[in-house]
Parts: structure tokens; sequence; C-alpha cells
């Protein structure tokens, strides 16, 4: 999604929100992440800093607050968390690792097949429906490599260890990852 972005050439607009399109964002989110987020959202939106939403091209949304990207949304979708405000707040969303032979494909922006997730040095502790927002972590490394949306739940991905198991959405060193705000 984010391989050839670029906040020059793909952001058509920005506009500071009002305080009840604010509010309206600030409650999605909590709804959306529930658990995640209920401790830390005042950290990350607070409610008297301003609130830009960048308009982009494909349909792609920016939250943006103190010049940082904070979450996206394709269309009406959900808000994706950025992959630097998950290194502030790891405890966000599920994890799943992947081993290390998925580490540089993970990088370059591929989706995560199931025998990625299911190998070895792979670890899938937690049980998440299809259709869930997770983090992408490594073997061996400490930091979130990417956020995608699982295609299967945790226990089919055991189950038929076939096909496409997350789709990866934004990952490190992509151009949102690269991106900088300044408004």
């Amino acid at each position: 999604m984010f391989k050839k972005f670029s906040i020059k050439d793909d952001v058509t607009g920005h506009t500071q929100v009002k305080s009840s399109v604010q509010r309206s964002i600030r409650a999605k989110i909590l709804d959306q992440y529930k658990a995640g987020i209920e401790g830390i959202i005042d950290d990350v939106m607070p409610k008297k800093v301003p609130l830009f939403l960048m308009k982009c091209h494909d349909h792609i949304s920016l939250i943006v607050m103190n010049n940082e990207i904070l979450f996206y949304q394709r269309f009406e979708g959900p808000y994706f968390p950025t992959l630097r405000l998950l290194h502030k707040y790891p405890n966000m969303l599920p994890r799943l690792q992947v081993d290390r032979g998925a580490i540089k494909f993970v990088l370059a922006g591929a989706n995560i097949m199931c025998p990625g997730l299911t190998s070895k040095g792979a670890r899938m502790e937690v049980s998440v429906p299809a259709e869930s927002m997770v983090a992408i972590t490594a073997e061996g490394k400490n930091e979130i490599l990417a956020v995608g949306l699982t295609k299967m739940s945790t226990e089919d991905i055991r189950c038929v260890n076939k096909g496409i198991g997350v789709e990866t959405a934004h990952s490190l060193n992509d151009s949102l990852w690269k991106a900088v705000v300044d408004l």
C-alpha cells in the first residue's frame, strides 16, 4: 500500500478537523482497539491538541497530530496505527512472530504466508480471529516489523498452513515509515 508513497505527491489536501470530528475519530479508535489503547489514549491523542486529516490518493486518510502520522485509514475501513506509534506503544495490537526466513520478505512489503507463521521460529501465542489487525515481529528481533490484517484466524492458519495468513499493510522502511510531515 505504501511502497511508493510520497507526502509531496500523494497528499491532495489537509485540514484541521473540528473538535466534534476529533472526538468522533477518537471514539472510533477507542472502540476499535478497546483494551490496547484505553490507558494511553490521552498520551496518543490529547484532547486539546489540534488534529489534522490528510487526504491522499487511493482513498487513504492520514491522522496527523504534532506533525506525526498516528493512524491511517483506507476508504471507511479500520484505523491502522503507524509503526512509529507502535514502537512507542507496542502493546496496542496482538503480536504474531515470523521466522527468520520471512524477515527480508516482510521488510519488502510482502504478505505473510501461513508457513512463515507456523514454522519452528514463529509464534502465534494469541488467538486472533480473521480480519483482525496484528503487529508482526520476527524471531530474534525486538522491534515490530509490520502491521497487517489477518486473512484467516490463527486456528485456521495452524490447520490449513497454506496461503496468505496476514496481508501486510505497512512495514519498516516503506514510504509511510520515511514520510515526514511539516504542517
